[in-house]
């Protein structure tokens, strides 16, 4: 097996899968954002729609970042890294701003320090507050990249391309809030917080009950998190096999 391949298919079918689907996620967030900014005309009567389209933009969203997360683990083309690496590093700058390397390295340690001091992802002091812990997460990796990168993307179409400032407001700011908190909440609270009951072991993780279809709405099947850490050169889309083996006794 390739190193990054997932337990579950070859490097070269997984490269294929990855691929396409992170073609097709980009292809639809893209689409729907230069509809959103340039084309949709908000009104009373499209309000509901506009609410609509904030939604899915919010969802393919987290899926941009969990595209590049892949992409982190060498797990989104194994055998063609480098140019998973690069769709990587574009789309962390497309969901804000993010710098490759950096947010790679803290993931990393994310992994070698789970649900402990010294874990980037999770707050030692605040292990089962929602709202110190994501103040916490936004403080971490939002700096001032980030913010000059949302600034310069909503001067650009406010002054220059002339995008109504509620379009922006509401179907770029309001997607981009939204996803910061759907991923922290299922990707990262849910998972690794301190509620009283134990971990199974080291990596001070659990896994929701939800079946494939609410776990993929909910986080890209980012919610099948103790597997992610048992196997973390799973793609994303594979999590499901690897929970239903599990569940069988057949992954440990």
């Amino acid at each position: 097996m390739a190193p990054g391949a997932s337990p579950v298919t070859s490097a070269r079918v997984q490269g294929a899968i990855g691929l396409s689907l992170a073609a097709l996620i980009v292809a639809a967030w893209a689409g729907l954002h230069v509809y959103a900014m340039f084309v949709f005309e908000l009104s009373w009567a499209s309000l509901p729609l506009a609410f609509a389209i904030a939604l899915v933009q919010c969802w393919l969203s987290v899926g941009l970042f969990i595209v590049s997360h892949d992409a982190m683990h060498g797990s989104l083309a194994p055998n063609a890294k480098r140019l998973g690496g690069i769709v990587g590093a574009v789309l962390l700058f497309l969901y804000a701003g993010f710098g490759w390397k950096r947010m790679r390295a803290a993931h990393f340690d994310h992994h070698r320090l789970a649900g402990r001091a010294g874990d980037p992802d999770f707050d030692e002091h605040n292990p089962a507050h929602f709202g110190r812990w994501y103040a916490t997460f936004l403080r971490r990796y939002f700096g001032w990249q980030s913010l000059l990168f949302v600034s310069s993307v909503v001067l650009i179409y406010a002054f220059v391309l002339k995008v109504p400032l509620t379009n922006i407001v509401l179907l770029y700011g309001l997607p981009a809030i939204a996803s910061s908190l759907q991923l922290f909440y299922f990707g990262t609270y849910r998972p690794h917080t301190h509620a009283g009951d134990e971990f199974s072991d080291r990596h001070n993780a659990r896994s929701e009950d939800f079946g494939t279809l609410t776990s993929l709405l909910t986080c890209f099947h980012f919610g099948y998190h103790l597997e992610h850490h048992r196997a973390p050169h799973t793609p994303w889309w594979a999590l499901p096999a690897v929970r239903r083996r599990a569940s069988r006794g057949a992954y440990a």
